[in-house]
């Protein structure tokens, strides 16, 4: 099979999820054709120079339905002969895109791809498109469904985390982003976002609060305890499940738990022959990619069984993995994740997360595998590894090692 490699990995900043973020005057295809620019002009691609463009993103209603990457490359300066696949794995949408281009170009089905994605979640609301699973009573009951921040409380409460472990890997998360933005390590990959007249409107993540502390977080309220315990009432779905849990714990606060923003990001992914035809280096192998499906009511464990899965099938152990990029949905599923392989957190989202810069839900995957290539390049390792959780009980994993 032909290797897949990573040329180049960028996103724009992430703006605050709401009408005075910055942000909320761009719709997602304007974005999106705005990372698709970038990507034509740093790489020179004229003409059909790559196969597809396939772009994740979740809440596929209104100005982000229909085939959303199809609509952005038109938008775009990409050649007209190049289509578009809008994909959707929640969460994991944007990991997923890239996953799916890095195996077709291993496959033979096209020598080059762009993959990514996007969400405006302050134009198009999460979970505006009435998901089957939480609004079919006759789905949601069998499968036991409880919204995500619950769920995040379940992991909490199973493998015992507490409410200053979540406060602690959020400080953590914030103080991380800041050092990473005033060291400027993201500089290689972030595309300033203009507006139609060419005036810059965001060129930094606006959702961070640098001045986060463990006692302004502990001063929050629990976020998920009302819908759990009073109306409507999820501890109850959730304790009929796991009966062995006398309560659920809850731990989760607007300060421990990922911010609703908005914001895109793209990879260009091809073969060697392809790069050295552009006279471009490559960056890194895409070394293995897996997904997997979990337990849909505690829902967020994804990244531990996805990683066993993708280390049996690549012939790795945890040991041999320099960095890991772990999306921070809510604290608890990075704990779980560094209890399960007895990580150390000085590996772990080096440069912050979701929790300080925002989860923008299409575009994250894409978002932390671009993180994970910048960081090993300023660090010098050489492995590194990717994974998200993903609604309804799902994970998703990319291996990387650099060239």
């Amino acid at each position: 099979m032909t290797d897949a490699y990573i040329y180049d990995a960028i996103r724009t900043p992430r703006g605050k999820g709401r009408k005075d973020g910055s942000l909320h005057e761009v719709t997602s295809a304007r974005l999106s054709a705005g990372v698709l620019n970038a990507l034509k002009e740093r790489n020179n691609l004229e003409g059909h120079a790559v196969e597809d463009v396939i772009w994740g993103n979740v809440t596929q209603v209104k100005e982000q339905g229909g085939c959303l990457a199809r609509t952005a490359v038109l938008a775009s300066d990409l050649d007209e002969r190049i289509p578009g696949l809008a994909i959707n794995r929640f969460c994991a949408s944007g990991m997923e895109a890239v996953n799916l281009a890095a195996n077709q170009v291993k496959g033979g089905a096209g020598e080059a791809y762009i993959a990514g994605g996007v969400e405006m979640m302050g134009r198009v609301p999460m979970g505006s498109d009435g998901a089957a699973i939480a609004v079919d009573p006759s789905i949601a009951m069998e499968t036991y469904f409880v919204p995500q921040g619950i769920s995040a409380d379940i992991i909490a409460t199973e493998y015992g985390f507490s409410r200053d472990d979540a406060d602690l890997l959020a400080a953590a998360s914030q103080k991380r982003a800041k050092a990473a933005w005033d060291d400027n390590r993201f500089a290689k990959s972030i595309v300033p976002v203009r507006d139609q007249n060419g005036i810059e409107i965001l060129a930094h993540d606006e959702y961070m609060r640098p001045e986060t502390d463990m006692q302004s977080l502990g001063g929050l309220k629990a976020a998920f305890k009302d819908m759990g315990e009073v109306m409507p009432g999820f501890d109850k779905v959730a304790l009929m499940k796991y009966p062995h849990l006398e309560r659920i714990n809850h731990i989760h606060t607007a300060g421990n738990s990922s911010g609703i923003v908005d914001g895109a990001a793209g990879v260009l992914i091809a073969s060697k022959e392809w790069g050295d035809r552009m006279g471009l280096k490559p960056r890194a192998r895409i070394k293995a990619t897996a997904k997997i499906g979990t337990d849909p009511t505690i829902m967020l464990t994804g990244p531990v069984p996805v990683t066993e899965h993708i280390m049996k099938q690549s012939g790795m152990n945890v040991s041999d993995i320099d960095l890991f990029e772990v999306n921070e949905a809510f604290s608890s599923v990075v704990l779980r994740f560094m209890q399960a392989f007895d990580v150390d957190h000085s590996k772990v989202n080096v440069n912050g997360g979701s929790i300080a810069m925002g989860h923008p839900l299409g575009a994250t995957g894409a978002i932390i595998i671009g993180t994970l290539l910048d960081e090993m390049e300023r660090a010098d390792k050489e492995t590194g590894l990717a994974t998200l959780c993903i609604a309804s009980g799902m994970g998703a994993a990319t291996i990387i090692e650099r060239v």
